[in-house]
């Protein structure tokens, strides 16, 4: 400085954007000789000071040859508020010094971020519309530790990373701006300088509330905390009871196929409303699982290598509009699980890659920090910037939009240090293990959180192997999850139903073998949307024999799983036997459902959730061996298996059986625990689902003749290649 002066030097490093504090530069300064304003504003020939009430203080001189401009202003010793005054050929216009406001951010958010405990980041980072120093703008706040420069840039400023400089918070590495007079649907994205002076690609707000709709990747100024909610009932509701005992029948959806608009494009979050809300209630499903709805540049991702983790894609309308589905469901007795993704993240330049310049989000060993599968990057879990940032994207959907429940994505491959990965091409524990232990820590805790901070939420993890504990409580030694999918009983189950009817009898186990470790974890069983497409065909088309035996094999198979212990999990199309495989760039073919089969497919999904919503001992004992007992385990040659469900002391039991082949078994005795009247509650061969219409006439009657282990048994009709269900009647 030359007195008050900026030097020739400061302004020369301002002007080529690689000035190392701006803010040491630019605003208000207190001198001896009075206050100096210095400004920073292309295409302008003047600029003068006002105060707030539009009164001219004081010109400021431009530097000759820049857009600089500064000014003393003797009679003020104490900063004020002022506003300037900027004028062109073209005519005037005034603004607020963003140089001339404090800072936002605090000593505690510094420290919390450091120390990976801050739960609310989200109320801290992104952008943020704020009323401060009594005046309305936008506060950006993002982490870039290693960077030397970070600024805002959009079309509010041309674009021009000279601008809006931010101002770093050296503890913690964050940087932070107020940019007065922005507003709600400003574009934005950061401009960063990394450590070895080389600028960055233009990088979206990590923790960005909106995004434009690809192919455009900018972050959108958005609020998520002023919705108006009116799921008050359902939320009291939701907390009541423990979820395992609750029944839970999820209908999984891609937004963005499950129907369409005119000319292919996509449905708003209303239009979907409208539409998927009421048929996912007439079908008694109790929960609409979503596909990751975070936002995502590349649709054939389904939205699994998401790079807005706190905003709901804009392929469906703004976050407001996400927000009113939500509450929408809930009005309608429906819950909302979202897919999420912390295990990894795609590389595009606009994402978390190298964010800073360097590996930041990503682990910076390429043996830990990249994922050979998917070729995208995985998160440095143990880092607890990393850790915070995306529990709190966990935390932030549960707060800000009442969401129920979050399926985490992809966990095995969090878990394993090898996972999908030859001898040399990891990097093991000091002790040679493979298990992942930032991972499981940060698993640990996201759980723990969430139950903590949302009662009533649940979470669930996609994990495919055997890890010990996936749900049990974190501290009984388990990951702390609620439930997780069986992957096992699906890969087994689905095997078996491919085959032939006159083969199944050699591979009987592949039914009775997961109620060997039924028990073991709070399981869903899912029939996802990995199971319908790369050639897998869809569950109809995977089914033997002539299209009658198609449907019905299918309707055995759903029987089959519903009676099953464990929560049920359907993609989206099977539930009508959608019969290609599932296209995620348009919508199901619901011109299907026009068939009878179809429609009696679909009918009969619909009366399994009545049934398994109605009868406590179909879902209350779920997770727990007290409810479930062999009675038929063992009939290979005719493929047959009956079981009993239960649910508590005053609950009615149910009989289960179900017959894989296309016989049908006249008079077939099984075992009950009580003589009397069983009614036939539901059977998948019943005529108006499709079937041939073979039947037990209401009910049977159960006498003293023992059978399988029980004191009393029934004869029953057994249908062809059916499940039929039986409630016991005192």
């Amino acid at each position: 400085m030359t007195g008050w002066r900026a030097s020739v030097s400061d302004v020369e490093a301002l002007i080529a954007a690689r000035h190392g504090d701006p803010f040491a530069l630019l605003g208000p300064h207190e001198t001896d000789d009075g206050l100096a304003i210095r400004a920073f504003v292309p295409h302008a020939e003047t600029v003068a000071v006002e105060d707030l009430d539009g009164n001219r203080v004081a010109p400021l001189e431009r530097r000759p040859g820049t857009d600089f401009f500064e000014g003393l202003i003797p009679g003020h010793k104490k900063r004020f508020g002022y506003r300037l005054r900027a004028e062109n050929p073209g005519g005037g216009w005034t603004f607020h010094d963003p140089y001339s406001f404090a800072g936002v951010l605090g000593a505690t958010d510094d420290y919390l971020l450091v120390e990976g405990t801050h739960r609310q980041l989200y109320e801290k980072l992104g952008a943020h519309l704020l009323h401060h120093e009594g005046v309305d703008g936008v506060h950006f706040a993002v982490w870039a530790p290693d960077a030397l420069r970070v600024s805002v840039v959009g079309n509010f400023n041309g674009w021009d990373g000279r601008r809006h400089q931010m101002r770093k918070r050296v503890d913690s590495g964050l940087w932070e701006l107020f940019a007065p007079g922005f507003g709600e649907g400003e574009i934005y994205k950061y401009e960063i300088v990394a450590a070895d002076g080389i600028v960055q690609p233009l990088k979206a707000d990590p923790v960005g509330f909106a995004g434009e709709l690809r192919p455009s990747t900018a972050s959108v100024v958005a609020r998520t905390d002023n919705f108006t909610w009116n799921d008050d009932a359902f939320l009291r509701q939701r907390g009541e009871g423990q979820a395992r005992r609750q029944p839970m029948s999820i209908y999984e959806v891609h937004l963005g196929s499950w129907q369409r608009g005119e000319g292919n494009s996509f449905l708003s979050y209303d239009e979907l409303a409208d539409r998927l809300i009421p048929y996912a209630v007439e079908l008694g499903f109790t929960h609409l699982e979503l596909l990751p709805v975070s936002e995502h540049p590349l649709d054939d991702s389904w939205g699994y290598q998401p790079i807005g983790l706190f905003a709901p894609t804009r392929r469906h309308g703004e976050p407001a509009g996400f927000a009113r589905f939500v509450d929408r469901a809930h009005q309608a007795g429906l819950g909302i699980i979202l897919d999420w993704v912390p295990a990894h993240f795609p590389t595009d330049r606009h994402g978390l890659a190298h964010f800073d310049g360097k590996p930041l989000y990503e682990h910076a060993d390429p043996r830990r920090g990249f994922h050979p599968d998917w070729n995208t990057a995985i998160y440095d879990f143990g880092r607890k910037e990393v850790s915070n940032f995306l529990a709190a994207s966990a935390l932030y959907w549960l707060d800000r939009f009442h969401v129920d429940g979050l399926r985490v994505d992809a966990v095995a491959s969090m878990l394993y240090l090898d996972y999908s990965r030859k001898d040399g091409e990891w990097l093991p524990n000091p002790d040679g293990s493979n298990d992942n232990k930032d991972a499981v820590a940060f698993l640990s805790r996201v759980n723990q959180l969430c139950y903590g901070e949302h009662p009533g939420t649940v979470t669930i993890a996609e994990e495919s192997t055997s890890w010990p504990g996936v749900s049990q409580p974190v501290h009984e030694g388990g990951l702390g999850f609620g439930f997780k999918w069986n992957m096992g009983w699906m890969n087994d189950t689905l095997d078996y139903m491919s085959l032939e009817p006159i083969h199944r009898r050699y591979h009987h186990d592949k039914l009775t073998f997961g109620l060997l470790y039924a028990f073991s974890e709070n399981f869903v069983l899912p029939l996802s949307h990995d199971e319908v497409v790369h050639g897998k065909r869809s569950i109809l088309g995977r089914m033997p024999g002539d299209r009658w035996q198609q449907f019905a094999n299918v309707r055995a198979y759903y029987g089959y799983m519903w009676g099953h212990p464990g929560k049920k999990l359907l993609f989206m199309g099977q539930e009508f036997g959608q019969q290609k495989e599932w296209n995620f760039n348009q919508s199901l073919d619901w011109h299907l459902v026009e068939d009878p089969m179809h429609a009696g497919l679909k009918d009969f999904v619909r009366d399994l959730n009545r049934a398994y919503r109605g009868h406590a001992g179909l879902h209350a004992r779920d997770c727990e061996g007290e409810g479930f007992r062999w009675v038929v385990a063992d009939d290979k040659d005719q493929s047959v298996f009956a079981f009993l469900r239960f649910g508590g002391p005053d609950d009615k039991p149910i009989l289960v059986v179900s017959n894989f082949t296309p016989v049908i078994r006249d008079g077939y005795r099984v075992g009950l625990p009580e003589t009397g009247r069983w009614r036939e509650i539901l059977n998948s061969d019943a005529s108006v689902y499709g079937g041939s219409g073979v039947g037990n006439l209401g009910a049977v009657e159960a006498t003293e003749v023992p059978a399988h282990g029980f004191p009393a048994s029934a004869a029953i009709v057994l249908p062809p290649l059916s499940t039929v269900f039986f409630e016991y009647e005192p």
